[in-house]
């Protein structure tokens, strides 16, 4: 009897220790499935900025990107003194809704803590302007904006068209012409927007120092120097190089020393 139950229990060893893998991996999964924003919010207010940012980064890859978490991710990449990483996250925050006013109080409070602060004197003032303007609402908006005024437009000319009464006419003549030129605008706007994201041309310098090289090569002359957390522009990539724009300067650095917003 003994030697049937000996065998029986042998038998059974394997089952059980499948059962038990199995109950651990249930387990395990369930407590990463646990981890919510309100976790990383509870490592942030208890200053463990590391899990925080951890939390914050591993719900961006799963859930997607929104803009409450790259806020609160630049928050955490501040306070554990990453002013690159803050800047990024906070640039990425505007990206999803340029009127979120705290991620651009705290991204000019960042900003003014690099070390670099070179201004373009060589762009145009209505050039800078027209890019403000276009920065102020997301693609989405604009698109919404211009299909809106768009179909004012339309309303207006039919009106313009048909009506018997006089200022009428002149009245949907004149919203009509003006609301067909901000939607043109606006779907302008919208399709520039659609370009930058598309191209990913703005970075970020992540390197602590960064030397831009005057060729695409560690043997090139050294043009200038720029520190983390400048922003910067792509304008070439060729391999592990990219030349890049910032202020009035040209030249060309690793790939690896900067992240695309």
């Amino acid at each position: 009897m003994k030697r049937v139950s000996y065998i029986l229990l042998f038998l059974l060893l394997p089952f059980m220790a499948l059962a038990e893998t199995q109950a651990d991996i249930t387990i395990e999964a369930t407590e990463n499935a646990a981890v919510t924003k309100s976790d990383a919010d509870d490592a942030y207010e208890m200053k463990h900025y590391d899990k925080a940012i951890s939390i914050y980064e591993a719900l961006i890859k799963e859930e997607g990107a929104t803009k409450q978490l790259y806020y609160n991710l630049g928050n955490a990449y501040f306070k554990q003194g990453e002013l690159a990483q803050a800047i990024l996250a906070y640039e990425r925050a505007l990206r999803l809704q340029p009127s979120l006013q705290d991620a651009k109080h705290n991204l000019q409070f960042a900003q003014s803590r690099i070390i670099d602060n070179i201004q373009d004197t060589q762009s145009f003032f209505l050039s800078n302007w027209l890019q403000a303007i276009r920065n102020a609402l997301s693609q989405r908006t604009w698109i919404i904006l211009s299909i809106s005024l768009f179909i004012l437009a339309l309303v207006g000319f039919f009106l313009f068209a048909f009506s018997q009464i006089i200022w009428l006419r002149k009245t949907a003549f004149y919203t009509s012409l003006v609301a067909l030129i901000i939607s043109m605008a606006a779907c302008a706007n919208a399709g520039s927007l659609h370009q930058r994201d598309t191209l990913r041309a703005e970075a970020i310098i992540t390197q602590g120092i960064v030397n831009a090289k005057s060729s695409p090569d560690r043997s090139g002359t050294d043009l200038f120097t720029i520190h983390e957390g400048t922003k910067v522009e792509i304008k070439e990539v060729i391999g592990e190089w990219c030349c890049v724009h910032v202020g009035n300067n040209i030249g060309w650095m690793p790939l690896a020393h900067l992240e695309r917003i």
